[in-house]
């Protein structure tokens, strides 16, 4: 019997890429992490498979918590501890608890901050098992519409039927790419989700990452920081540029103390990497080996950067940037569900893929982001030029060629190479 979230939090569930994997976990591992930023809806997603929870950070919660930690873990199964990572021993009490019997699914863990490592604190290895939140996807946005270009069917071969009226006109992207992710606000306005996410930044400044460390500077600099990660999303950018920018505000800060600051914005992730990815070559490239940056939202990111609407009307270059953003991302939550990551390919002769996505069974698939639906032709010659390259014969051939415009149509070239909108893209 899962929990009413209704009656528990006073909100009606909306279901979550995220719930299958959820309960895939319960039925093997002893206990789930659920981790990602905060407000991204951990909290309702581990309600909705709880039988019963504890919010770690109630007072009345904290109060027992000082006396008798461990009775925050009795509780009908899966028992949810909210925030644990507030009181980092319930780490090792929870590894405990699930040692003492072989039941599956005993508890849910929820965090938005990774705790510094502990060595009292055991790794968990074989006990837990961890799944990433991130925000709402524009599919899950829309309340999961029928899907038109799903990733697993691709993986699977299966091409879609073309539907050439499928793109957005530019407004409505654009008007999609702001509405965050965060559950609590894709039913806002512009203007109020705005004002929300200029607080979500602040909070993060003079909260979050304060309490994981000291910091040496004002919550401003991290704030400032966060606008130059959004200025380089879904970029490689060096530490020493992002401290240059912060010169204005931080004269003398330097590039360690930047890549410090990027650290604990992953911690309570904030900012999430995209790894490079290494396959054989055929041909004499060296490979880059720097991530790309992502902040946890494109329409953060958007905040972050004070471009509105009006803005990115007539900045394109920024909103493709966003564009991307919020294609990755998406991407990686369709490809968590499959067991899967996403990755960016870029070498030394400055032919890239911005996204490649792997499964654990060696499978994959290209990715490039086109904003407009015109360039969806030269997208598709781009991902020919670079998988050419690649050593197919140690890596496989790619199971899919996708381009990911905002504009264009859902449709299937002559080379194999499948097109759609952001839109149109599911799991």
């Amino acid at each position: 019997m899962v929990m009413d979230t209704v009656a528990a939090l006073g909100r009606p569930y909306r279901a979550r890429i995220l719930d299958r994997g959820v309960q895939d976990a319960l039925r093997i591992a002893g206990a789930i992490v659920i981790e990602g930023p905060r407000a991204c809806g951990k909290t309702m997603t581990a309600m909705n498979a709880a039988g019963s929870f504890v919010l770690v950070d109630d007072p009345a919660v904290q109060q027992v918590l000082a006396v008798s930690p461990r009775a925050v873990l009795d509780g009908t199964a899966p028992r949810l501890l909210d925030e644990w990572q507030l009181v980092p021993e319930l780490w090792n009490l929870v590894r405990r608890a699930v040692d003492a019997t072989s039941s599956p699914g005993r508890f849910i863990l929820t965090g938005s901050a990774v705790p510094a490592d502990d060595s009292t604190r055991h790794t968990g290895a074989g006990r837990f098992l961890r799944l990433r939140q991130r925000t709402m996807t524009w599919w899950e946005k829309n309340d999961a519409p029928d899907a038109e270009v799903s990733l697993t069917q691709l993986f699977e071969g299966v091409r879609p039927p073309p539907r050439l009226d499928a793109g957005l006109e530019l407004d409505e992207l654009i008007e999609n790419l702001l509405r965050p992710g965060f559950p609590a606000m894709t039913r806002l306005t512009a203007e109020q989700s705005s004002q929300l996410l200029r607080g979500y930044i602040d909070e993060v400044a003079r909260t979050d990452v304060p309490r994981l460390a000291d910091v040496r500077h004002e919550p401003g600099v991290i704030a400032q920081l966060l606008a130059s990660l959004a200025r380089s999303v879904a970029s490689e950018v060096a530490y020493t540029t992002l401290a240059a920018d912060l010169r204005p505000v931080a004269p003398t800060i330097n590039a360690e103390t930047v890549s410090g600051y990027v650290r604990l914005l992953r911690r309570v992730f904030v900012v999430e990497p995209q790894l490079p990815w290494a396959p054989r070559l055929r041909s004499r490239a060296r490979l880059r080996t720097s991530p790309k940056l992502h902040l946890a939202d494109a329409a953060l990111a958007a905040t972050a950067l004070g471009a509105g609407a009006k803005q990115l009307r007539t900045d394109l270059a920024t909103l493709g940037l966003l564009f991307e953003s919020a294609v990755v991302h998406d991407l990686a939550v369709f490809a968590e569900r499959l067991g899967g990551e996403v990755r960016h390919y870029r070498d030394s002769n400055g032919k890239e893929i911005d996204a490649i996505v792997t499964l654990p069974d060696g499978r994959w698939g290209a990715v490039e982001v086109k904003l407009g639906g015109a360039q969806v032709s030269a997208g598709a010659e781009s991902l020919r030029g670079v998988v050419d390259q690649i050593d197919t014969g140690a890596v496989g051939e790619p199971a899919f060629r996708l381009v990911v415009t905002g504009t264009g149509p859902v449709l299937t070239a002559d080379d194999g190479t499948v097109t759609c909108p952001l839109s149109a893209l599911a799991p």
